[in-house]
């Protein structure tokens, strides 16, 4: 019986582990989408909201930036590449420990 129990308990957690990294995954993804959205016009960089924006998104987005470089083409594609890192990370990652929570 404390075999079954423990088992529940590991089962339940790494879902949640799952479920926790999903939310993170996405919260970021709709901050990117924010980012690029703001690029479009011109925002106060004083702005608290703007700052947030740029300090929680620029270490991702320059390190996408040195890896692809992106001055032949003209236009920074590091927020597209990153939703899609994004989408491949919540494909695997998630959907992999929601099945090993299941095993």
């Amino acid at each position: 019986m404390k075999e079954r129990l423990d088992m529940f308990i590991f089962t339940n957690f790494i879902s949640a582990v799952a479920e926790v990294i999903n939310i993170i995954l996405t919260i970021y993804m709709y901050l990117i989408i924010a980012r690029a959205i703001l690029s479009w016009v011109s925002p106060d960089p004083y702005n608290p909201i703007v700052q947030m924006l740029y300090k929680v998104t620029e270490p991702v987005l320059n390190l996408i930036r040195r890896i692809v470089p992106m001055w032949k083409v003209g236009l920074d594609l590091s927020p597209m590449i990153a939703i899609l890192i994004i989408f491949f990370l919540k494909r695997f990652i998630v959907a992999s420990l929601r099945q090993a929570a299941y095993f």
